[in-house]
């Protein structure tokens, strides 16, 4: 894997952690217990900060990262990502904030300063604007983003389920590189 530090600061990874060797960290960036990133997943903690939680999972050839600090915003935008997020192939995560037990469809993007709420679905190839907030319980489609509907109890138990089904193959290829 290629843990690469910016300015004397590195990533820190939590315990049980998988990243696949061809995966790119950099700077500060802070992986909870069982995170799972894959294969060409790019990560520049480098003009800000990238924090991922516990069981969350990033997918092959998705893009994180932040924005610098600047006289509109004085904080910049960091990458925030919840607990038991499942971040689908090729999305692009910008400088946003996201909750827990979120699913972002495959190809998503997601720009600065946007908030999403706890156990919300993002459908593959959405578009969501900077500082747009999407409500806890709704499954969000299309370029921009609109509320489509309520989650069923069916779609928020997956929300848990797809977090845990990645720390059961990320434990699986751990034991093979052990």
């Amino acid at each position: 894997m290629s843990i690469r530090s910016y300015k004397g600061v590195s990533p820190a990874l939590g315990a049980n952690v998988y990243v696949d060797e061809s995966a790119v960290l950099a700077g500060d960036i802070v992986l909870g217990d069982d995170v799972s990133i894959w294969p060409l997943v790019a990560a520049r903690g480098d003009v800000n900060f990238i924090r991922i939680g516990a069981r969350s999972n990033i997918q092959d050839g998705t893009v994180l990262h932040v924005s610098r600090p600047s006289s509109k915003n004085a904080d910049g935008s960091p990458l925030i990502i919840g607990d038991d997020v499942t971040v689908g192939h090729k999305c692009m995560l910008h400088g946003c904030r996201l909750g827990n037990r979120i699913l972002v469809g495959m190809g998503a993007i997601v720009m600065d300063d946007a908030i999403v709420e706890d156990d919300v679905i993002i459908g593959a190839g959405s578009l969501v604007p900077p500082g747009k907030r999407l409500e806890s319980g709704y499954l969000y489609v299309g370029s921009p983003v609109k509320q489509a509907r309520p989650l069923n109890d069916a779609e928020r138990a997956f929300l848990s389920a797809s977090a845990q089904n990645y720390v059961v193959l990320k434990n699986e290829y751990l034991a093979e590189t052990n």
